[in-house]
C-alpha cells in the first residue's frame, strides 16, 4: 500500500485562519474566565471586609449598652434598636450576650463560639473585637466577638457580646460587582474577537490572491506562465511568491532545453530519413524491373521503406508537438470554412480507402484561433479516422456551437470527427490522448496524433474529448471558446 494513500496522512489539517483564531481567541477566553473568577474573589474579599467593619462597630455599640452594676448587669437595649438590627429578614443580624462567656443572657440566637484554633493561637483580649467565620443552620456567617471585664475586684467576671451576619448580602454584592465588571468586558471581548477575525481575514488576503493567481495558471502551460506578482503583499508572502517564481523559472528552463533538444534531434533526423525513403523507393523499383532478383528481396525493401516512412512520420509529429507547445497568436478566422477545406483535402485519400467522408455544420463560424494549428489538429483526427475506421465506413466532420459547462456565459465551438468503425473500448478512451499510446497494432501510427490534438485545443483555451459513437464507432471532439456571443449561418 502506498503511504500517500493513507487517509490519516492525507487528511488536511486546520486552515491557517482557524489556527490563528484559536491561538488568539482561546487564550483570551481562558484569561477572561480566570479574570472573572479573580474579580469575584476580590469582590467577596472587599465585601467581607466591609461586613467585618460593620459587625465590629455594631458589637462595640451593643457592648456599651450592657452596664455592670455591682456584681450584676444592666442591659439598656431598647426595642427600637432591636428592630433595626432585625429589620432585614434576608440579611438578618443575630446577637447574643453571655456571662460568663457561653452562658446565654440576652439575644435572638445561640451563636457559636470562636474556633478552638483561634482561641489557642490568639486568645481573646479584653476590649478587643475578634471576627471569625462560622455557620448557623448550615449557612455561612461572619461573627464579631467582644469580651468585657466587670465585677468587684475580689470577684472579677467576664461578659461576652457576639454579633453575627450572614454572607448573603456579601455574595449578592460580589455578584453585582462582577456582573457590572464582566458584562462590559464580554462586550469588549466580542468586539475584540470580531476585530481579530477581520484582521486575520485581511492579513490572509495576500495568500488568497496568491492562491487565485496559481489557480488561474492551472490551465496554462508552464512555458506560458508569467511570474507571480504580489506588489503590496507582506514580506512573508513576497518570499513565498519569490520561491514559486524561482521554481517556475527552473521548470521552464528545463522544458525549454527539452523542447530545443527534441526540435534539434527531429531536424537532424529529417534529412537522412528522407534520403532513406528515396533510396528504398528506388531499390524497390529496380528490384521490380530487374529479372532474377533474389526471392523475398522486394518484401524486405518494402518493410524498410515502411519503417522509414513511419520514422519520418514520427519525426514530423515530434516537430509539430514541439512547435505547438510554443506561444500562439490567435487571429480571426472562419472555422466552418477551415473544416470544409481540410475535409476536401482528405477526400482523395478517403475515396482510395473506400470511406465516405462528409461535412455537417454551418456555412460560417467566426472565431479567433491559429489557422495552421487547427488545420493540423483536424488533419490528425481525419488521419486516425481514415486509418482505423475500415473500408466501407463513413467519417463525418461535424461543427456546431454549445454552452460551456464550466462557464454558462461562454459559447464554444464543437469540432468533431466521428466514424462508424470498430471504435475503442471504454477503458481505452481515457488514454487516447497520452503520448506514444496506441490502441492498434496497425502500421503507420506513432501515438502522437491525438496528443497533438489535445495540445492544440489547450493552446486555444479549450479541450479535447473522445467518446463512443452509437451504435459503434468513435467521436473525437475539440471544444474551442468562441466568446459570449457567436453568430453562425445555417448549413
Amino acid at each position: 500500500m502506498n503511504p500517500t494513500d493513507n487517509p490519516a496522512r492525507t487528511r488536511p489539517g486546520l486552515s491557517l485562519k482557524r489556527q490563528l483564531l484559536l491561538w488568539l481567541l482561546v487564550p483570551q477566553l481562558v484569561l477572561w474566565l480566570v479574570g472573572g473568577w479573580l474579580a469575584y474573589q476580590t469582590a467577596l474579599s472587599y465585601a467581607e471586609k466591609a461586613i467585618d467593619q460593620s459587625l465590629t462597630q455594631t458589637v462595640r455599640s451593643l457592648a456599651r449598652q450592657v452596664k455592670p452594676i455591682g456584681s450584676g448587669l444592666l442591659v439598656d437595649f431598647p426595642r427600637a434598636a432591636q428592630d433595626i438590627i432585625e429589620q432585614d429578614p434576608q440579611d438578618r443580624v443575630s446577637y447574643m450576650v453571655s456571662s460568663p462567656p457561653g452562658q446565654f443572657v440576652l439575644g435572638n440566637a445561640q451563636l457559636p463560639p470562636p474556633p478552638p484554633a483561634t482561641l489557642s493561637e490568639r486568645g481573646i483580649a479584653t476590649d478587643q473585637a475578634l471576627v471569625y467565620g462560622a455557620q448557623i443552620e448550615g449557612k455561612p456567617v461572619r461573627v464579631a466577638l467582644l469580651e468585657v471585664d466587670y465585677g468587684e475586684p475580689g470577684s472579677p467576671q467576664r461578659l461576652r457580646v457576639q454579633m453575627a451576619r450572614s454572607l448573603a448580602a456579601q455574595q449578592a454584592i460580589a455578584r453585582e460587582l462582577v456582573t457590572d465588571i464582566l458584562v462590559p468586558l464580554v462586550l469588549l471581548g466580542g468586539v475584540l474577537g470580531l476585530l481579530v477575525w477581520a484582521g486575520i481575514s485581511r492579513g490572509l488576503q495576500p495568500l488568497r490572491r496568491l492562491a487565485g493567481q496559481i489557480s488561474a495558471r492551472q490551465d496554462l502551460r508552464l512555458s506560458a506562465m508569467a511570474p507571480i506578482e504580489m506588489a503590496q503583499a507582506p514580506q512573508e508572502v513576497h518570499a513565498l511568491a519569490g520561491a514559486l517564481n524561482q521554481l517556475l523559472a527552473t521548470v521552464q528552463r528545463s522544458l525549454t532545453q527539452e523542447k530545443r533538444f527534441l526540435s534539434d534531434a527531429a531536424h537532424q533526423l529529417r534529412t537522412p530519413l528522407a534520403g532513406l525513403i528515396s533510396q528504398a523507393e528506388l531499390a524497390v523499383q529496380e528490384v521490380q524491373a530487374a529479372s532474377g532478383a533474389p526471392e523475398g528481396l522486394r518484401e524486405r525493401l518494402l518493410k524498410v521503406q515502411a519503417g522509414a516512412e513511419r520514422s519520418a512520420h514520427l519525426v514530423h509529429q515530434l516537430l509539430a508537438l514541439a512547435h505547438h507547445e510554443a506561444e500562439v497568436v490567435l487571429q480571426p478566422l472562419d472555422l466552418a470554412a477551415l473544416a470544409r477545406s481540410v475535409a476536401r483535402e482528405w477526400t482523395p485519400r478517403a475515396l482510395a480507402a473506400g470511406i465516405d467522408l462528409g461535412y455537417e455544420g454551418p456555412e460560417h463560424m467566426p472565431m479567433r484561433g491559429e489557422q495552421l494549428l487547427l488545420r493540423e489538429a483536424l488533419s490528425n483526427l481525419l488521419d486516425n479516422a481514415l486509418r482505423y475506421a475500415g473500408r466501407g465506413a463513413s467519417v463525418t466532420v461535424a461543427l456546431h456551437t454549445s454552452t460551456d459547462t464550466r462557464n454558462s456565459s461562454q459559447t464554444q465551438a464543437v469540432l468533431s470527427v466521428r466514424d462508424n468503425g470498430p471504435g475503442l473500448a471504454r477503458e481505452d478512451l481515457e488514454r487516447v490522448f497520452e503520448r506514444f499510446w496506441r490502441a492498434s497494432d496497425l502500421p503507420g501510427g506513432c501515438g502522437l496524433g491525438l496528443a497533438i490534438v489535445q495540445e492544440i485545443a489547450l493552446r486555444h483555451g479549450g479541450r479535447a474529448s473522445a467518446d463512443t459513437e452509437p451504435p459503434h464507432g468513435l467521436r473525437v471532439s475539440l471544444f474551442l471558446p468562441l466568446g459570449h456571443h457567436a453568430h453562425t449561418s445555417p448549413p
